[in-house]
């Protein structure tokens, strides 16, 4: 029973931080690339506007950060649920 308990603790964990690594890359992709370019197109950076970098440059940026931290935190959660690789 507390195998069990402890399983479905980590599959919650698991799926809470999915959600937040998914919602920020939705409104980083989405949001930042087409629903908010207009007004981040205001500011520019490198010369270009902000949408149009976020759009183009900056989410690649966000996901391969998203990448590792997700490995860090996935790491984090084994350790702490006893289930990691050594």
């Amino acid at each position: 029973m507390k195998e069990d308990l402890s399983s479905q603790a980590y599959w919650k964990a698991t799926i809470r931080l999915l959600t937040k690594i998914l919602i920020i890359w939705f409104v980083m992709s989405y949001g930042a690339g087409i629903l908010f370019a207009p007004l981040l197109n205001n500011f520019s950076l490198g010369g270009y506007p902000l949408g149009f970098w976020f759009a183009h440059q900056g989410s690649m940026y966000i996901f391969v950060i998203l990448i590792f931290y997700y490995a860090k935190k996935m790491n984090d959660l084994d350790r702490r649920f006893d289930v990691h690789e050594d």
